[in-house]
């Protein structure tokens, strides 16, 4: 979750330790005000992280309606989240959560130093039973039709309302079902705990039981005890995710092991067909293997992901989340496009410690969208815009989402190398929302905003030691270090830098406060994760990947023989099954279907792994920004207030260049240069050109050429024609791309200075006497 700020520049408050972040802590009492429009000149100078506590009953009561801004934009940013908002537990069930979450926490990070004798595996079971039942208390069932109707109900008003003025109240919170867990969440809670501590136990059973190794001897022929307890385990991970992340996952988790179960039905003559698995056979691949529940993306949950939660909820904390918003619109203030450019600077910075696209959205519209409407902005296109930088935080460097993490594992190369391989992509991508960003100011006429937030170098000065912990974590990497320690390392930064600034400081509950925060921000991925070994097993034991890869390929040599197009076809086909893909699964879930499934048809083809791995990475991030779920654009739509479908196309038209620019990673050997890979020549003459591809690309979508005009319909369609063509990457496919530019653009002068001497009043008309006015 990336740290959310208002615009009056009030710093976060403390949630109580067992709050999610996406409820009201108690005693907010009603509907929050919603945040104010304008920027207070009066503590721009000096930020949001010199505010002290309030002195008199005045300042406490401004405090005051700063926190419930803060709490009303949490709010809405979880209702746009991939898992849902979850109870505020209280009394002993907020306390037992609370203890165990520490647990968790310290386990993750003994693990780190000390890793557990037995082995990796060991340590996933004992993290599993430590996060799954807490899923079961943190997560209402919401089985109930008409809580779920009014829920989205409420979600769509949110969307939907047009009638927002800047004194109106902003939309309220989306408040769980129940705030205690019902005996049916303990009863569940337990059996999690039974059936992920069974494999450990030493407690013979019948012929189950008997310890760790004992459970790994039985692979292959498990007893009956371990059978009724895996399948348990199944159905408890399929209901963890349904709470979590809504019906769709484990809808697709229930179609793979029916495929494992019923595939050997099929025709033999069927691509997909095969010899068929009992039932058996699925649960000891489920849960006695390392491809299962237990396998790469549980441990990316537990290893990795659980730390970069825990250090993201310092970093928000420690207030580094408002200096990020708050240096961007200092860098910007003068600028004409002031609004635009602090809109997507902000999703680049807080991109750097966040890995979610919808709750960065909303944490950067809350405070640029009153700037935005100062700038006359109409509410689709900002929303748009917000929702195109919010995703960019799933893209940025040095904390990417949990899918990059999850290559790495597969890869077997450092995250470094993930890291680098990110980082001209995301350049890329804020590139093109920046172009369309300037195109936009001058085809509208965007009104110039003056942002009195003072110097940037002040800024720098008093609050830049926020930029130490993301340091660190690269220069660590880079000697080194391995991503694990680097995170904790950087995390252990933030808490003593915390200290440099007194409203914000990390004291000890606080402290707890973010550990605790931190875990639950784990919770909903690590059921995703464990729930993604069903998809993972299922396509290996029955060989579902390659047979998935060779339709793949079949489907695209019906229409060609050439193996150039063939490729091209077969990238095509896949991006945009993992576009639909991930209209219904979450991104991380999204990726590990697509790198089973699609990843090895471009293989085959001759790809090499790490550009098919970013290239199914990008596709499973664009989801978020892709109609008609595009929960980036949902959410920016809540903040602004615009029409829910204009504001999807208008978030579709910032993010338009990096839907192409990741086929360039697949379809010719000069794109991995695009990933830092094959030298510095290949590198810079790969970024050079897709820039130059992006930057022709959000003229065709934006209509004007900054500097000479409007560019008309056949000046479009030449851009959007040498966009695509310089993706080639190969001269030929350059120097065509480049001649194309070049005649739109000439196009555009002609189109400008014929309208010039049309539009020109004669000598001595009141048309041109007005005009030479002073």
């Amino acid at each position: 979750m990336s740290p959310i700020s208002s615009p009056d520049g009030s710093s976060p408050p403390v949630r109580p330790a067992n709050s999610p972040a996406g409820v009201p802590t108690a005693g907010s009492g009603g509907t929050p005000p919603r945040p104010r429009p304008t920027v207070d000149p009066t503590e721009a100078d000096s930020g949001p992280h010199l505010t002290e506590l309030a002195a008199d009953p005045t300042e406490r009561a401004i405090d005051d309606d700063r926190s419930a801004a803060e709490r009303a934009t949490r709010d809405l940013a979880a209702q746009f989240e991939d898992e849902k908002p979850g109870r505020v537990l209280t009394g002993p069930a907020g306390l037992l959560l609370t203890a165990a979450a520490l647990a968790v926490a310290a386990l993750a990070l003994w693990q780190v130093f000390q890793p557990l004798s037995q082995g990796s595996k060991y340590y996933l079971i004992i993290f599993l039973a430590g996060v799954l039942p807490l899923v079961f208390l943190a997560y209402p069932a919401d089985l109930r039709l008409r809580a779920r109707l009014r829920a989205r109900r409420r979600r769509t008003e949110n969307a939907d309302s047009v009638e927002r003025t800047e004194n109106a109240d902003g939309p309220a919170p989306l408040r769980p079902t129940s705030t205690r867990p019902t005996v049916t969440d303990w009863v569940l809670a337990a059996l999690a705990v039974a059936a992920c501590l069974y494999p450990v136990l030493p407690i013979p059973l019948g012929s189950g039981g008997g310890g760790y190794d004992a459970f790994l001897d039985r692979q292959g022929l498990l007893a009956p005890m371990d059978l009724v307890l895996g399948t348990v385990l199944l159905l408890l991970l399929l209901e963890a995710c349904r709470r979590a992340t809504g019906w769709i996952l484990p809808a697709v988790c229930l179609l793979f092991l029916g495929y494992g179960y019923y595939g050997g039905l099929l025709p033999q003559s069927w691509p997909v067909a095969h010899a068929g698995l009992d039932f058996s056979q699925l649960v000891d691949a489920f849960y006695n293997s390392d491809s299962g529940f237990y396998g790469t993306p549980l441990d990316v949950a537990a290893s990795y992901i659980v730390l970069f939660t825990i250090y993201g909820a310092v970093l928000e904390l420690s207030g580094a989340g408002r200096f990020f918003v708050d240096l961007s619109a200092a860098a910007f203030r003068r600028s004409r496009t002031a609004a635009g450019r602090t809109a997507v600077a902000s999703g680049f910075l807080l991109g750097t410690v966040s890995g979610s696209g919808a709750a960065t959205t909303v944490s950067i519209g809350a405070v640029t969208w009153p700037l935005l409407r100062r700038a006359g902005y109409p509410p689709e296109r900002a929303g748009g815009m917000l929702a195109a930088a919010g995703v960019g935080a799933i893209l940025s460097p040095p904390t990417l989402g949990a899918a990059a993490f999850i290559i790495a594992e597969y890869l077997g190369v450092s995250y470094l190398q993930v890291l680098g391989w990110a980082t001209v992509p995301t350049v890329l991508y804020y590139l093109g929302i920046l172009l369309a960003v300037e195109i936009d100011a001058r085809r509208s006429g965007v009104r110039p905003v003056v942002i009195d937030v003072g110097s940037p170098w002040r800024l720098l000065a008093r609050f830049g030691y926020h930029f130490a912990s993301l340091v660190a974590i690269v220069v660590l990497l880079a000697v080194g270090v391995s991503a694990t320690r680097a995170v904790v390392f950087a995390t252990l930064l933030a808490v003593a830098l915390s200290f440099l600034d007194r409203a914000q400081r990390l004291t000890a509950a606080r402290l707890v406060a973010a550990l605790v925060t931190g875990v639950r921000g784990v919770l909903a991925v690590t059921a995703v994760c464990a729930a993604a070994g069903i998809i993972t097993a299922t396509t290996t034991k029955t060989g579902l990947g390659p047979q998935a890869a060779a339709l793949l390929i079949s489907g695209a040599k019906a229409a060609t023989s050439d193996p150039t197009l063939v490729l091209v076809l077969t990238a095509l086909l896949a991006a945009v099954a993992l576009s639909l893909l991930g209209l219904a699964v979450p991104v991380t879930a999204s990726f590990v279907i697509g790198w089973v499934i699609v990843g090895p048809a471009l293989i085959d083809l001759g790809v090499s792994a790490p550009a098919v791995a970013m290239f199914v990475f990008y596709f499973a991030v664009l989801s978020e920004v892709s109609p008609p779920t595009a929960l980036a654009a949902v959410a920016a739509a809540a903040v602004t207030g615009g029409r829910l479908v204009p504001t999807m196309w208008q978030t579709l038209r910032y993010a338009l260049p990096a839907y192409l620019t990741p086929i360039a990673f697949v379809i010719t050997p000069a794109g991995l240069g695009l990933l830092g890979i094959g030298g510095a020549r290949r590198i810079a003459f790969a970024a050079v050109v897709i820039a130059l591809s992006v930057a022709v690309l959000a003229v065709a979508a934006g209509g004007w050429l900054p500097g000479l005009g409007p560019a008309g319909a056949p000046e479009r369609v030449l851009g959007v024609l040498a966009g695509v063509t310089l993706l080639w990457l190969q001269p030929v496919a350059v120097t065509v791309g480049v001649a194309l530019a070049a005649v739109a653009a000439a196009g555009v002068f002609v189109r400008r200075q014929s309208t010039g001497r049309a539009g020109r009043p004669r000598a001595g008309s009141s048309a041109n006497l007005r005009e030479e006015k002073p």
